[in-house]
C-alpha cells in the first residue's frame, strides 16, 4: 500500500474566495455587516483547526463525496494540488462558527482525515 499524500494548502485564501465568503454572509447578515466582515477576514492572519472541531463549531452536516464539489476537491487532494484556507466567521450569539467559504473543501478533508489540520482566516 502506498502512502497517503499529504494535504497542501496554499499560503492564503484565493481572490475569488472573499467574493464567495461575500455571497453567503449576505443571506444571513446585513450589507454593512457583510462589508466589515469580508475586510476582518482580508487583515485576519492565518490560523489553524482540526477538521473535526470545525464541523463540531459550525453544527453542519458532514456532505458526502458523491457531493460533486466535494469530489473534486478529494480529487485536488489525491493529485496533490493545493487547497485555499478556508473563511470562517465567529457568531456568538449562536455560539457556533460560520463557514463563509470552504464547505466543499472541510468536507473532503474530514472524510479524508477527521484529525487534519485546516488552516484558517477567523474574524
Amino acid at each position: 500500500m502506498s502512502p497517503r499524500r499529504a494535504i497542501t494548502w496554499l499560503k492564503a485564501p484565493e481572490a475569488h474566495d472573499y467574493p464567495a465568503a461575500a455571497s453567503y454572509l449576505s443571506l444571513v447578515y446585513e450589507p454593512r455587516t457583510v462589508a466589515r466582515l469580508v475586510a476582518r477576514l482580508k487583515r485576519a492572519k492565518g490560523v489553524e483547526f482540526k477538521a473535526k472541531d470545525i464541523f463540531r463549531a459550525s453544527g453542519l452536516s458532514l456532505l458526502g463525496i458523491s457531493n460533486w464539489h466535494v469530489e473534486r476537491d478529494r480529487k485536488k487532494i489525491t493529485g496533490g494540488h493545493a487547497l485555499s484556507p478556508l473563511l470562517l466567521v465567529r457568531d456568538p450569539v449562536h455560539g457556533k462558527v460560520i463557514i463563509a467559504d470552504g464547505y466543499h473543501r472541510l468536507c473532503a478533508v474530514y472524510a479524508r482525515d477527521e484529525d487534519a489540520v485546516i488552516p484558517c482566516r477567523i474574524a
